[in-house]
């Protein structure tokens, strides 16, 4: 690369070939005034400069290596005869009923609520029932993990208190 005149934006030292001088000087500009606003954050920055027609991954969620996940129960409809029997039964149907119409639940079974509302809702619906299993049971039906510590959390919440009090007049 040629640096014999690297303060003349019009002559880009030998980039010229990849990218135009108006391009460069732009560019010059845009890293100036992004390392003035974090000069007092101290931190790095990444420019990556793709050519056209490339492909280019962002952001990978989630990879595995020589395992395949579960499928996703979300986005999955959900029925009846879907339901494990705990919560297939004629009383669980009636209370399945009740929440869809307080609108805690939708039609495919699946909460509507928040992690710790769904927590609570479980925990009422399997006392009820006398579900004995009911952290594996709801964990297995809402696709979720750790229901348990959901309750827990819920039981330190005032609101959690007050949908408590709902939970208990409706069903």
């Amino acid at each position: 690369m040629n640096h014999q005149d690297e303060d003349n934006p019009e002559f880009p030292g030998g980039l010229g070939g990849l990218l135009p001088a108006e391009v460069l000087k732009k560019l010059n500009l845009l890293l100036e005034l992004l390392h003035q606003a974090e000069r007092n954050k101290q931190g790095s920055m990444v420019i990556n400069i793709f050519e056209h027609g490339s492909q280019h991954v962002d952001h990978v969620e989630n990879q595995y290596f020589g395992i395949c996940p579960q499928p996703s129960t979300k986005g999955r409809e959900t029925k009846p005869g879907d339901l494990p029997e705990v919560l297939a039964t004629e009383e669980a149907m009636t209370l399945w009923k009740k929440v869809q119409n307080a609108g805690y639940i939708d039609h495919h079974y699946q909460p509507l609520l928040s992690r710790t509302q769904s927590a609570l809702l479980a925990d009422a619906i399997a006392e009820h029932l006398g579900i004995k299993e009911k952290w594996k049971t709801f964990e297995t039906l809402w696709n979720r993990k750790n229901m348990r510590s959901d309750y827990n959390l819920a039981l330190s919440q005032q609101q959690s208190l007050d949908f408590q009090g709902e939970l208990k007049r409706m069903l």
